[in-house]
């Protein structure tokens, strides 16, 4: 194995390192919600330098590939599509931060109802994070289709998670603070579904060298 290969190798390891803090960063942020816990929720938010220092260092070394190796066909691919991913990777880990913080608010005042669809949009975002990172360093056609079509599934609860609380704010205005936090919050886990949408739609070009966005995924992909 050659110099260049264990740098992609090496690049690899470096998405998926960022992909992991953030993917944690995701689950501890409405860990922190559900579990009212409020010094965690402050842990992750301290976190937060972590992911941009690791996404700016990474951009840097695609940046010191492109220009020392001159990279071809696949592997220009690969880099570029890394520059990509941490993008999004970093912009998870913002959304993250904005759950603990409106979990902060949230844990100061009685708890509005009982956490069921947000705990569950956050498991799905985070499984669409972990495979398509998994297909991303695996090089895999088919996770990725799979991954896109899981966005679905929280789109539907984001959109149940909005009907509930307005229920709650017409019944009693006085649950409007609460009720309209915990809409932010439900907004915050779809964007985060939404980039490990883009991630899964990288892959595929990078793999296929198709660029499927804005398009029908075909049953059967």
């Amino acid at each position: 194995m050659g110099v260049f290969d264990d740098e992609l190798k090496a690049l690899k390891e470096r998405v998926l390192k960022l992909g992991s803090i953030v993917e944690n960063a995701i689950r501890d942020s409405v860990r922190s919600l559900v579990e009212r816990d409020s010094s965690l929720a402050r842990e992750v938010i301290k976190k937060d330098h972590q992911i941009n220092a690791l996404e700016v260092e990474t951009d840097e070394e695609c940046i010191r590939l492109i220009a020392l190796r001159q990279p071809k066909a696949g592997d220009l691919r690969f880099i570029t599509t890394t520059m990509k991913i941490i993008t999004d990777l970093e912009r998870m880990g913002d959304l993250a931060e904005d759950i603990c913080e409106r979990a902060i608010e949230l844990n100061e005042e009685p708890q509005l109802k009982p956490y069921i669809d947000i705990p569950r949009m956050a498991e799905i975002a985070q499984g669409m994070v972990r495979d398509s990172l998994d297909a991303f360093v695996r090089g895999c056609t088919k996770l990725p289709y799979e991954v896109i079509k899981r966005d679905d599934g929280v789109d539907n609860l984001t959109v149940q998670v909005f009907n509930e609380l307005l229920f709650y704010m017409i019944q009693d205005p006085h649950t409007t603070s609460r009720a309209v936090k915990l809409t932010y919050i439900a907004k915050y886990l779809e964007r985060i579904a939404d980039h490990a949408t883009n991630i899964a739609e990288m892959v595929i070009y990078m793999v296929e060298g198709k660029i499927i966005r804005h398009m029908e995924i075909p049953e059967g992909e």
